[in-house]
């Protein structure tokens, strides 16, 4: 059995399958759903990458190495978000001052903890996509997505910077900006499924 082929396909899977139900748990709006999701998504991307990083060559083991200590970065800072989502901010009541830091939906400061993470999955997928030599048309395509994604890492960087998202807190119910999220899964959707074929046939 190789734990080098399977480890990383069943990562593609879980990533596959998890962005699928992001996107249904966005666009029926079941928060906890989707923050669930959330959690076990970060797991399979890791392991996905660490495929990725493993089948690199010498002369690309930089970039591999950042894009899997990137995804590491990710991991952690949205498995924080979204465990502090089912745990403390579900299950106990908070003052006024701790859920505007804590709640996601108040755009506060767990809200910028997962675009600051995202934002590092997006390095992650630019730095493992320079890292791959594609040899067919499914890994051109493989590569080129996970390079335009690291584009993601600006907006989800910057914009915060800028404040625009506090400004959402005081009114409406986010439709904007779940239907932003849908778009993401759609982008992020054939990454996993293609990840999945590669690592099944190669």
């Amino acid at each position: 059995m190789n734990m080098n082929k399977m480890i990383p396909k069943a990562g593609s899977a879980i990533v596959t399958v998890t962005v699928f139900l992001f996107a249904l748990f966005l666009i029926i709006n079941y928060p906890m759903g989707y923050y669930f999701v959330c959690l076990i998504l970060p797991l399979g991307f890791i392991m996905m990458t660490a495929g990725l990083h493993n089948e690199s060559e010498n002369d690309r083991k930089v970039p591999a190495n950042i894009g899997l200590i990137l995804a590491a970065v990710y991991g952690t800072f949205i498995m924080l978000v979204y465990f502090t989502q089912l745990t403390t901010v579900h299950n106990e009541q908070l003052t006024e001052q701790a859920a505007n830091l804590l709640e996601f939906g108040r755009f506060g400061l767990i809200f910028n903890f997962d675009l600051l993470g995202y934002g590092m999955m997006a390095l992650s997928t630019f730095f493992t996509g320079l890292s791959m030599k594609a040899e067919n048309k499914a890994d051109k395509w493989l590569k080129a997505l996970m390079m335009i994604h690291g584009v993601f890492y600006f907006s989800c960087t910057f914009m915060p910077i800028t404040g625009m998202f506090s400004k959402m807190s005081s009114g409406g119910d986010g439709l904007g900006g779940r239907l932003a999220l849908v778009a993401w899964c759609v982008y992020f959707l054939p990454i996993g499924v293609i990840s999945f074929l590669h690592f099944r046939e190669s």
